[in-house]
């Protein structure tokens, strides 16, 4: 389901040293620590890549007065969502750890992340049905609600994924169940406090803050039906070009009258080619780990695993941030948004050099 939900049934586990409570309490600070390290040094890089990426896209369509129009705030809405979640990504594998934390806390650290992953999600279905009508209806494109009440889109993508993410605090959650034994050992040395209370703090883990159906329901409910939306959309974006291809290319044989084909409609295949290759290959990278990602967690949290696997936490870690990579793709692909960027880099490029040879000659 949700990126930092999912990698928690990763990164969970209980001390299997039960005969001497002190090297069992050494052993799980000792392991809490390399798997932060590790969960750190995977994501940390990713997390800048996703950062910068974002700011070069956001200032190239600030820059850019030609492109303040309805789509490209709906672009500019998954930035800013694409962005969060890029600045959240260290953090979304290690809600994974059981802490010691407090009932207010707990609720944070979990909801605001899922509420984050919820609204990339539901931006990126809208800005990919919007581009979807353009293409398949472009004569209605204009005229679609989303275009005449453009804050009441925005109010859309934004305000169910909150409600969504904010059911735990309501009430559906398991915090009022049984507690964690050892909870507290994996986060200190020091002999572990009567069920963490003495500074009003107890064990915190995602099984105490989303039950299993809630975790069914927003993986099989929202996540999954959405990039499957958005995967026929695109499919159908194709599907739809290479028909047009097609009658272009009829259009040109009639005209020449000739029936072998031209350099012309060569070149219009190949560029098709290379489109379904770009999309196909997007997908793959982007899309497929984190499917993997999601069902594997399903499967942990149906066998109640409770074992720790570096496997397990490089698949998650990988996973959420592949996702997080698809609104740069997007904006990548589209020079009017780098442009800007390019220009500002080219400008210190030519300093330099200026300054540079002011020095040679002098």
């Amino acid at each position: 389901m949700c990126p930092y939900l999912l990698s928690t049934l990763f990164t969970t586990g209980e001390a299997t040293d039960r005969v001497n409570p002190s090297c069992s309490r050494d052993f799980n600070a000792h392991a809490l620590l390399s798997m932060e390290n590790l969960i750190y040094i995977i994501t940390v890089p990713l997390s800048t890549s996703i950062i910068l990426a974002n700011l070069v896209i956001i200032l190239g369509i600030s820059c850019n007065r030609q492109l303040h129009n309805t789509p490209n705030y709906f672009f500019l809405s998954l930035l800013v969502a694409d962005l969060c979640t890029g600045v959240a990504l260290p953090f979304i594998p290690l809600m994974g750890l059981n802490r010691e934390l407090s009932f207010g806390s707990c609720l944070v650290v979990h909801i605001f992340p899922n509420f984050l992953f919820l609204a990339f999600l539901s931006n990126l279905v809208m800005v990919h049905y919007e581009r979807y009508i353009c293409i398949v209806n472009p004569l209605h494109y204009n005229t679609l609600w989303m275009h005449r009440n453009f804050s009441l889109a925005l109010l859309i993508v934004w305000t169910p994924p909150l409600l969504f993410a904010s059911l735990p605090a309501f009430g559906w959650n398991n915090w009022s169940g049984p507690d964690w034994n050892n909870c507290c050992e994996s986060t200190q040395t020091l002999p572990p406090l009567s069920n963490c209370s003495a500074n009003l703090t107890s064990c915190c883990s995602y099984k105490r803050v989303f039950p299993n159906a809630f975790i069914y329901l927003e993986v099989y409910g929202l996540v999954l039906p959405a990039i499957l939306f958005i995967a026929g959309m695109t499919g159908r974006v194709l599907w739809i070009t290479r028909g047009q291809m097609k009658d272009i290319c009829r259009l040109h044989r009639s005209v020449e009258r000739g029936n072998q084909a031209s350099d012309q409609e060569q070149r219009l295949n190949l560029r098709y080619t290379r489109c379904v290759v770009a999309v196909s290959l997007t997908f793959l990278a982007c899309w497929v780990p984190y499917l993997i990602y999601m069902h594997v967690s399903i499967a942990f949290l149906i066998i109640d695993t409770k074992g720790r696997s570096i496997t397990n936490i490089v698949l998650s870690c990988t996973g959420i941030g592949s996702m997080a990579v698809v609104p740069m793709v997007l904006g990548l692909a589209n020079k009017q948004y780098t442009q800007p960027a390019f220009k500002l880099l080219r400008k210190f490029r030519d300093r330099w050099r200026a300054q540079g040879s002011e020095e040679a000659a002098i």
